[in-house]
């Protein structure tokens, strides 16, 4: 039942905070990390005045603490803090507390700093940075609750976490791993839907899944994954697998597998994928007879399903029923957050430069670049875990697939980093991108668009932006109440997900709007979709007796060999 009214109770802004709208594929240049400290340092020197307040301040609150009359306490959900000796135990009491006085007193310096919007997001996100890379329960001596496991463990801890961090640095490339992986095997306990590969190339694979209903719908999905990552994403477990609710829902869907590139395969740029995926719609056509296809993207693949869209329209090809877009923005901005604010001119060439001269963009690359924008979250949570506690981390499905990484082109790199530079989704006909005057506003088919409450990689307000885009009379606007990947893989069952929607009314251009328009509904999202698509994907008819055809006959099965790359 739906409620009225939305409060997303402050999670939009910690997602934002948290690590904001940069897509790791631009990245920070250490120049501009660099300028912002030397911002701050003449800050410092050419407004004393504020700099001494707040010298004043830390110093009334380290009076307080060392006279035990301070009242400064973490966040309740701050679980660096949840060992009970911060509080019983004198010292680390003392040492909490005087962290606690140091960030808050550093912010309200920041705060209170002679400089403009955009420097202030980047001293902030900076800053924070760096208070985060001093906190106590970063180290051995200053975390009650790793002393504790030493003295428990005879030592043993200390040993197992030293074994950790050997077996980082030599074997995950110094990052500090996120998941335990020994549990899973893809095919056999990870992307096992039956399915098969029915069209094959040197850049990607074509797999379509078995139906499980007697009838399915004419219309079939075709699912466009990023580049970024693999595509096994939609197929994670039987309980998370997307194409398997699909099936359930007597859906047709097809997933493309991009291959893993290397620095052969440095020139494969947006043009030649779109050009796959159009391959891959014809493929899907002559499979399935049906003379239209949905499409649904995610992330950076939605990028390059927006990209193709216009390139469809622009050819005359009339083949997209609808589309889906999940999780991406189309139009950045550099205030989305304080992260975001670090994009810089100089940081796209300098990334464009990088990638050019290895001819890939590493995926440990990206996958470091990610962890970083949520520190306390990706790294320093580990860090205590597998080094000071000598645990293993956890054995997580959707982190061992986030740490099976894959690597960008350079080409294609390149190319993502034109959304920044040029906007070409806003300034309609104003770019050639994959071969054509890239223009979204033709684009008409129906529209359902996805964001993620706590998403710190595309903010959900960037995402909403994307429905004044396109040409389209019908878009629906879904806020998952989840961060980036859960956002996506949300399927029915979780008793707290939750989901916003507006009634059926052109989205308002402001997402503030909109919020007020929208109300709050218990549960996945994806029933939702599942009929929204449905309502979209024609008549039933028998379902396939056999995968493919005779022109497409099945290969390797699901998850098909590019999966392993």
């Amino acid at each position: 039942m739906a409620k009225k009214g939305v409060d997303l109770g402050g999670a939009d802004e910690a997602g934002g905070a948290a690590g904001g709208g940069l897509n790791p594929i631009v990245g920070i240049a250490r120049e501009d990390l660099l300028g912002v400290v030397t911002m701050m340092l003449r800050e410092t020197m050419g407004n004393p005045a504020n700099s001494f307040k707040h010298m004043r301040a830390f110093t009334g609150d380290v009076a307080d603490i060392i006279t035990a009359k301070s009242t400064l306490a973490p966040d309740p959900k701050d679980k660096r803090f949840a060992d009970s000796a911060w509080q019983s135990n004198p010292l680390f009491r003392m040492s909490m507390q005087y962290y606690l006085a140091s960030q808050k007193n550093v912010k309200n310096w920041v705060a209170d700093m002679k400089v403009d919007e955009l420097e202030r997001s980047r001293a902030n996100f900076v800053s924070a940075m760096i208070m985060d890379s001093l906190a106590p329960s970063n180290t051995l001596a200053g975390n009650p609750s790793a002393l504790k496991k030493v003295i428990e463990t005879g030592g043993l801890s200390l040993m197992n976490g030293l074994k950790n961090a050997y077996n980082d640095i030599v074997h995950n490339d110094g990052i500090v791993s996120q998941v335990d992986k020994k549990p899973f095997k893809l095919g056999e306990n990870i992307a096992i839907q039956p399915g098969a590969v029915i069209h094959r190339t040197e850049m990607m694979e074509l797999i379509q899944y078995a139906p499980t209903t007697e009838q399915v719908h004419e219309i079939p999905v075709l699912v466009v994954p990023p580049q970024i990552n693999k595509a096994y994403l939609n197929d994670l477990t039987p309980e998370k697998s997307m194409m398997r609710f699909l099936l359930g829902q007597g859906l047709q869907p097809f997933l493309i597998s991009w291959r893993n590139p290397t620095i052969e395969h440095r020139a494969w740029g947006l043009n030649e994928y779109i050009e796959e995926i159009i391959k891959a719609i014809d493929v899907i056509c002559a499979v399935t007879g049906s003379e239209m296809i949905n499409l649904s993207g995610g992330c950076s693949g939605g990028i390059t399903m927006s990209t193709l869209l216009s390139k469809m329209k622009a050819s005359g090809d009339e083949r997209a029923n609808s589309a889906t877009l999940m999780v991406c923005v189309l139009h950045p901005k550099r205030d989305d957050s304080e992260v975001g604010a670090l994009v810089s001119d100089h940081g796209i060439k300098l990334a464009r430069e990088r990638s050019a001269k290895k001819g890939i963009l590493e995926g440990k690359s990206l996958s470091r670049m990610f962890a970083w924008l949520r520190p306390n979250d990706l790294v320093w949570n580990y860090v205590v875990n597998n080094y000071l506690h000598g645990e293993d981390p956890p054995a997580f499905d959707i982190l061992f697939w986030n740490n099976d990484t894959t690597n960008l082109t350079a080409a294609l790199h390149s190319d993502y980093l034109r959304n920044y530079e040029e906007q070409p989704f806003v300034n309609h006909g104003k770019s050639t991108i994959a071969g054509h005057q890239l223009d979204i506003s033709k684009v008409d088919c129906d529209l359902f668009i996805l964001g993620g409450v706590t998403d710190h990689i595309t903010p959900w307000k960037a995402c909403y932006r994307s429905t004044q885009l396109f040409g389209s009379q019908n878009v629906e606007f879904v806020l998952s109440h989840s961060g980036h990947v859960q956002a996506i893989i949300n399927p029915p069952g979780n008793p707290k997900a939750k989901y916003y929607r507006a009634p059926k009314v052109k989205p308002p251009e402001a997402p503030e709007k909109w919020l007020k328009l929208a109300q709050e509904f218990p549960g996945s999202w994806w029933p939702l979709w599942a009929e929204w698509l449905k309502d979209r994907s024609g008549n039933l008819k028998p379902a396939p007796a056999e995968l493919g055809n005779a022109d497409h006959p099945p290969g390797d099965k699901a998850p098909g060999r590019y999966a392993f790359d």
